[in-house]
């Protein structure tokens, strides 16, 4: 299985690029990026690229890929709706139209959150505006289109979060992580879970296409 990988230089994406390496039904894995992540590996071919709103000089690296793993994002904190869309949703869907035309048999799986608002009419923007984007994905013509909104994420094997806010909680909060698992399992995952979570779903599928906190423990 052929992977694309968005989003492998932050901490979602670290964990997920991890398991691909790790994966040995994964030979090579396409990572692009906006800036070179550092990591060396046999299976990883990574490319820089500006402007992620217009693949079209990488199409002849974008063909015959098996499943896209989205997992680009940034925090609603401090942006205005039109920002946070350009963002969460004009990049998400650029991708994946470009993709779909490529590998109209690919797996596509992008990274959400809990609390997403599919309607798209709640008051919570950042909800609005996933939830803009998850139903786009879904009338994209992939083989399949599966929504991960994990809710708590704790970071595993040295992987810290970019965000200055995230990284001054994740560090606050390592102590608690075991009680909150603890107490909070259907709320609480890790990076580790995540990234061998998606790879089972891109593998073999999962009965709905939203996937919540606790499905992706119990995949």
């Amino acid at each position: 299985m052929r992977v694309l990988l968005f989003g492998a230089t932050g901490m979602i994406g670290r964990g997920v690029l991890r398991e691909c390496l790790l994966d040995p039904d994964v030979p090579d894995v396409v990572s692009i990026v906006r800036h070179p992540g550092g990591q060396k590996h046999p299976k990883l071919h990574e490319i820089v690229h500006e402007d992620f709103l217009d693949f079209s000089r990488l199409e002849p690296e974008l063909t015959g890929l098996d499943a896209c793993l989205f997992c680009l994002g940034v925090s609603s904190a401090g942006m205005s709706e039109n920002d946070y869309r350009r963002v969460t949703y004009d990049i998400t869907l650029a991708a994946a139209q470009t993709l779909a035309r490529l590998n109209p048999g690919m797996i596509f799986i992008y990274v959400s959150g809990a609390g997403t608002d599919s309607t798209e009419q709640g008051r919570s923007m950042w909800a609005r505006v996933k939830g803009m984007t998850e139903n786009a994905l879904l009338r994209v013509p992939f083989k399949a289109v599966y929504l991960f909104r994990p809710a708590g994420i704790q970071p595993l094997h040295g992987i810290t979060s970019r965000t200055r806010l995230y990284h001054v909680f994740y560090a606050a909060a390592r102590p608690l992580f075991p009680l909150l698992r603890a107490i909070l399992p259907n709320l609480m995952t890790t990076t580790e879970q995540l990234g061998r979570a998606m790879l089972t779903v891109a593998k073999h599928g999962f009965p709905t296409p939203v996937i919540e906190s606790r499905d992706i423990n119990h995949i």
